[in-house]
């Protein structure tokens, strides 16, 4: 697990590409952990939010604990939302209990929970997001079909999208874990127009679906001091309260967002709009 501090809107004219990449950029989520399979963690103090990647292939792989943690099992203290962003089914086993993921789908585990391993063919990917939790709610599976579809933006604006909300207030149960997957249209490229921040959580955005020589110019910093990075297919940005977060890809992409704060409410935003932007 590797940590990642927080940073002030004030530092960022002063970054490169290399410094933003560093500190705002996870590109290597999905490389194996320790070369056997394993997980690849980032714990950010962004709003405590802890970010990790896993593709099984053979053995288990289980969910364990870190220093950063200070506890002597991963969801001592914490929730999970994990995804599947691969390309085949795999399992997720929680305390014993199977929980079959298909692409696309999501499992919500909650705090307290001692034992969480996944297995799977090559085909697999998990992505898991999680935060602090100080209340605990049940173990919960959530399919594209069961989730909360919004659809928004239009052809004519390259920005029609699907987002399913699966953990939500009005949804999956959680302690302030919020998290939903956003699908464009063929076509479309723009995601989450209008640019906004909402000052009372951190998002983290995880694109997939990309083809290996497409990639996403996601736009992040102040609304009046934006800057960007250049985004391949299973990387995640990190973007604190104060910062505008959207993008547009080269090709076809979908992403997991992913928020943790201080309430679940989706619609607490604070939009920017295009003119608006610097």
């Amino acid at each position: 697990m590797k940590t990642r501090h927080a940073t002030d809107p004030g530092q960022i004219p002063g970054f490169d590409t290399d410094a933003l990449r560093a500190r705002f950029l996870v590109e290597d989520l999905f490389d194996g952990g320790d070369g056997g399979g394993g997980v690849t963690m980032v714990y950010s103090h962004e709003d405590r939010i802890v970010v990790g990647g896993v593709r099984p292939s053979g053995a288990p792989v289980r969910l364990e604990t870190a220093e950063p943690l200070a506890a002597d099992h991963f969801l001592a203290r914490r929730e999970l939302g994990v995804v599947n962003v691969g390309t085949e089914p795999g399992t997720v086993t929680v305390d014993g209990a199977d929980h079959e993921l298909g692409v696309k789908e999501v499992l919500y585990v909650g705090r307290g929970s001692r034992e969480v391993s996944f297995a799977g063919s090559g085909g697999a990917a998990f992505y898991l997001v999680s935060t602090p939790a100080h209340a605990t709610y049940p173990t919960r599976k959530g399919t594209l079909a069961e989730a909360t579809p919004i659809s928004l933006g239009a052809q004519r604006s390259s920005n029609e999208r699907t987002i399913y909300k699966f953990i939500h207030a009005d949804g999956i149960q959680s302690c302030q874990l919020v998290l939903g997957i956003t699908e464009l249209a063929d076509g479309s490229m723009w995601n989450t127009m209008p640019a906004h921040v909402h000052g009372r959580r951190t998002e983290v955005y995880l694109y997939f679906g990309l083809d290996p020589d497409d990639r996403v110019v996601h736009l992040m910093g102040r609304p009046d001091q934006t800057r960007n990075l250049i985004v391949a297919d299973r990387q995640a940005v990190i973007s604190p309260s104060w910062s505008v977060h959207c993008g547009f890809g080269t090709g076809a992409y979908a992403f997991v967002w992913a928020m943790g704060g201080e309430n679940t409410d989706y619609a607490d935003v604070e939009p920017y709009p295009i003119a608006e932007l610097r």
